[in-house]
Formats: structure tokens, sequence, C-alpha cells
């Protein structure tokens, strides 16, 4: 495609986009909030996805995970890796940053992957222990269940559910992440 073609799709992909309504629009549902404090040194390391609303740019990932490093500027780096089509399959990387943008309680930050592009990224469920973490936006198009461990029990993930339809997040979307189970 050529390049002023490309760039009317891209604007015209970004218009659409600003006009569909969002979950949060569509629902009518309160704002949605983020957790009231997070120690950024314990939230850093690397997390297991164990669920999360399908996103195309994740499609066939099993094996998810986030590692999350600081910065010497602030900013943290972030590294998303997950194996394509099976908990064999290839390795497939993503590297981005990350920046806190409420400094009170460190729970609202922005993720870029794309040069000059940020997206939302809400820490809106934390275990007191740092052994879970939700993490949403404010639209509730995006959500991510996040653990320590490669897998959450039933009554941790059940209670994250729980307070999840109390926030207004559809639970028919959400799909379980495929991670490995042995050593």
């Amino acid at each position: 495609m050529h390049r002023p073609r490309l760039l009317l799709a891209f604007t015209i992909g970004l218009t659409l986009i600003g006009c569909s309504k969002t979950t949060t629009e569509r629902l009518q549902l309160p704002p949605l909030e983020a957790v009231s404090e997070v120690d950024l040194e314990r939230y850093l390391g690397t997390w297991y996805e164990i669920a999360s609303y399908p996103q195309r740019f994740q499609e066939g990932c099993t094996g998810t995970t986030a590692t999350y490093t600081l910065r010497s500027d602030g900013e943290i780096d972030v590294l998303n890796k997950c194996r394509k089509g099976s908990l064999d399959g290839p390795e497939d990387v993503a590297e981005g940053r990350a920046r806190v943008v409420d400094r009170e309680t460190n729970a609202k930050l922005e993720v870029s992957f794309f040069g000059p592009f940020w997206g939302d990224y809400w820490i809106i469920d934390l275990d007191p222990d740092y052994k879970y973490a939700v993490v949403g936006h404010p639209s509730r198009d995006y959500l991510w269940i996040l653990s320590r461990t490669p897998t959450l029990d039933d009554a941790t993930y059940a209670g994250i559910l729980s307070r999840l339809e109390e926030k207004g997040y559809p639970l028919e979307p959400l799909r379980k992440t495929l991670q490995p189970t042995g050593p």
C-alpha cells in the first residue's frame, strides 16, 4: 500500500475507534476506580497471565508472562512473552515501557509498545501480598488477571470474578490462559 493510502486508512481507523462506544459508555457504568495504593518495588518482577479479554495482539498466545523492571529514568521496562499455538510453540516477545501517571497511588500507568502511542494500564484489584493483580482500562474493554504463579486457586479466582462483576466488568468475554502446570 502506498504511504498516502496507509496514512488515510490509519486515520479512518482511529476515527472509527473514537466514534465507537466503550463498554463503560454502552452499559452506562460509573467511572472505573483503581486501587488506592501500589508499591511499585513490590509490583516489579514477573507475572503470569491467568485470564484476559481476548485481544488481536495476543491471538494464539499461551504461557503468557509480563516482566516489569524499573529503569534509571523512573519508567518501567515491560517484557511480554508468550508461546504461539501451544506451550511448546515458538516464543513471541514484545518489549515496551510503562510510566506512572498517578504518582499519588502508582495505580494508574500508561504502557507503550509502539513509539508515541500510549494506553491506559490501571491496577484495579491487588492482593495485599502482591500474589495477584488485575489490570483494566477505564473503557472496561481490556482486562488481564495476573498471578505470581502460573495458577490461582479456585477460591481466589472466584473472588476476583465477583469483584470484577461489582466493578461492571462483563465476564462473558474473559478467557483463561493456558499456563504450564508442572515444574
